[in-house]
């Protein structure tokens, strides 16, 4: 799958465009102009993005996202490539994520079941795409105020379900096992027969 058409997908998926995706596109970070919140991932932190990863990619008859590292990737893209609006969004949204829980389940997340889990993050996904469409209005109109208008911080969650979708499908496991992955490409095929089920190619 080439990088364009991955963040294609990621942001048909999510409602708006991927945060921090000119990294993809250019193989490098942003580090000249991302600034640091001050705020580090801490362990649990770790183990929690790794359980949002699994909830929204869980393993069937191949790997989830757990097992393709998913949760180490966000906070590398987070601390490398997010403006420091999106990072603080994002820290914060770890709090918001499991305060949400309790409200639903009267269960912090890490102890919720994988249906409790999957109920709140159907419902965050829904709230994360009603925002970002009106933020992307809201942003319209104060642009036509003032030019320096920099614009407000994405959603957590859609942060979250795209470094999720990011992280697996650039991984070795999520290429090798969840994609059709051919190490020694032959010639060009333009055109290929395909069924209904098959899993698109990695390239």
């Amino acid at each position: 799958m080439e990088r364009r058409e991955l963040l294609k997908m990621i942001a048909l998926l999510t409602g708006g465009a991927v945060v921090g995706g000119n990294a993809l596109l250019t193989g490098c970070n942003n580090k000249k102009n991302v600034q640091k919140t001050g705020t580090a991932f801490s362990n649990d932190d770790l183990a929690f993005l790794d359980e949002i990863a699994e909830t929204i990619l869980p393993a069937t008859k191949t790997p989830g996202a757990k097992a393709a590292k998913v949760g180490s990737f966000m906070t590398v893209i987070v601390n490398d490539c997010y403006e420091e609006e999106d990072q603080q969004a994002f820290h914060e949204g770890i709090d918001k994520l499991n305060e949400a829980c309790e409200k639903m389940h009267r269960d912090e997340f890490m102890k919720a079941t994988l249906q409790q889990r999957h109920q709140l993050l159907v419902a965050l996904d829904k709230e994360a795409k009603e925002y970002q469409e009106k933020k992307g209005d809201h942003e319209k109109k104060e642009r036509e105020k003032n030019k320096d208008f920099k614009g407000l911080p994405n959603h957590y969650f859609t942060m979250m379900k795209q470094l999720t979708l990011w992280g697996y499908f650039t991984s070795e496991i999520g290429r090798r096992e969840a994609l059709r992955y051919n190490p020694v490409p032959g010639r060009y095929e333009g055109c290929v027969p395909y069924h209904k089920g098959d899993r698109a190619w990695a390239y």
